[in-house]
């Protein structure tokens, strides 16, 4: 019996893997642009990251962590988000004391155990950046326009900016009691999974898609009417900094994060054309982490994306994938006195910049002239006995049939000419 992938993983190959290199080419142009300067930390972190930082009542690390003991006896965990794991590093290296603020972004694979559908895999991807060190309202409005750059470079445009702010700690804290006292009132209309989660994260209640949570959440007490002076402030002026680049958005006052560390901004791009996975990214301020894992007060603000969502929003845009860009030159060695000769040319045509792909079968000119329309080949280079004696070889531009001779040592500049 053959071997398949894990469940809820999956591989990546031909066009679809050349649309993934561009979006990353993206991720790594527009973060530079703002400053942003690429960090990676390890697949694996200790599980107390994740109980502390994102917390134990989420359904993170409730439900979805992959753990295990490691042969040393330490609980280990598959990431499954990328800020904690950051913000860690930062403490770890000092980063923030060099820098006071100090600007990052990351690119790789997470892993959650959740049942896999269209959209949603236990082995995903994340493109994100973090801005620590900053409490100022303009680091929030400058996270927010990067996201929507990247999305826009990367050439979706079907997305929506929804926007909201959580508040102080204080202010959270004092509307997370009244929205428990309201929601116990109204227990037994609430879905199993809100009556869970009443007492361990109340405002995930608000974002419930379950139809039998939603007139409770219609009536239920609104943050806005717990926010202080200075919570107002600050949400006003991230507002006021994106009308200003001329970015479009929605105040959603419903919009929660799921993570016990946020505070102040929280902000989505959702998308209609995913159905129900319908956010693109997520972000906010998360203020309280650091000093939740022991690094004193240090703002922050960040974003992520999923990638795999991006993407497939932009194949729904683009009605699919384009076919892969096929290669500069097939090199076509006609008999075994050609082979190695071929070789060195093609050895010194890569070396030059040039794709080149060879035949390694040794079958007929016919076959290999087969196998160079199969891989898209601009030029076809023909060497044979012929072309061996008279230090020459044959191109032929695949796309309007023209052929001529040329010399040998001639085709490095002709080629790369021809591009």
């Amino acid at each position: 019996m053959s071997i398949g992938c894990v469940r809820g993983t999956r591989d990546l190959f031909g066009a679809e893997l050349e649309q993934w290199q561009r979006a990353e080419d993206v991720f790594r142009t527009v973060s530079a642009a703002f400053g942003y300067q690429e960090f990676r930390t390890p697949i694996i972190e200790h599980t107390e990251l994740f109980a502390r930082g994102v917390g134990e009542h989420t359904d993170i690390v409730g439900k979805e962590m992959y753990t295990f003991l490691d042969r040393g006896g330490d609980s280990i965990t598959l990431r499954p988000e990328m800020t904690a794991p950051i913000v860690r590093a930062a403490i770890e290296h000092s980063l923030v004391r060099h820098a006071p603020v100090t600007r990052l972004w990351y690119m790789g694979p997470l892993f959650r155990y959740e049942r896999p559908q269209k959209g949603r895999y236990r082995q995903f991807h994340q493109y994100g950046a973090e801005c620590l060190g900053s409490a100022e309202p303009e680091a929030d409005a400058e996270i927010i326009i990067l996201a929507h750059d990247v999305i826009r470079k990367v050439g979706v445009q079907r997305v929506e900016l929804r926007l909201n702010t959580l508040g102080s700690p204080s202010a959270r804290a004092a509307y997370r009691e009244a929205l428990v006292a309201y929601l116990e009132q109204h227990v037994d209309q609430l879905s199993e999974e809100s009556t869970r989660r009443l007492h361990t994260n109340p405002l995930r209640v608000l974002d419930s898609k379950d139809e039998r949570d939603r007139p409770v959440v219609a009536s239920a007490p609104r943050l806005t009417d717990y926010l202080d002076d200075e919570s107002t402030s600050h949400f006003r002026a991230v507002c006021s900094m994106l009308d200003a680049a001329g970015i479009a958005y929605t105040v959603d006052p419903l919009m929660v994060r799921g993570l016990d560390y946020y505070s102040h901004t929280v902000f989505e791009f959702v998308t209609d054309a995913l159905g129900t996975q319908n956010a693109v990214c997520g972000g906010g301020r998360y203020d309280p982490l650091f000093s939740m894992l022991g690094g004193g007060n240090v703002p922050a603000v960040g974003f992520s994306i999923g990638i795999e969502r991006l993407l497939m929003l932009l194949e729904v845009e683009q009605g699919g994938w384009a076919e892969p860009k096929g290669v500069d030159v097939y090199l076509c060695s006609i008999g075994p006195a050609a082979v190695l000769p071929g070789s060195l040319i093609a050895l010194r045509l890569r070396r030059s910049g040039v794709t080149v792909a060879t035949d390694l079968l040794r079958r007929s000119a016919k076959a290999q002239f087969k196998e160079a329309n199969r891989l898209r080949a601009t030029f076809t280079v023909t060497l044979g006995d012929d072309e061996l004696a008279a230090g020459t070889v044959v191109v032929k531009n695949m796309q309007t049939g023209e052929q001529q001779t040329i010399a040998s040592g001639e085709l490095d500049r002709f080629v790369l000419a021809a591009r």
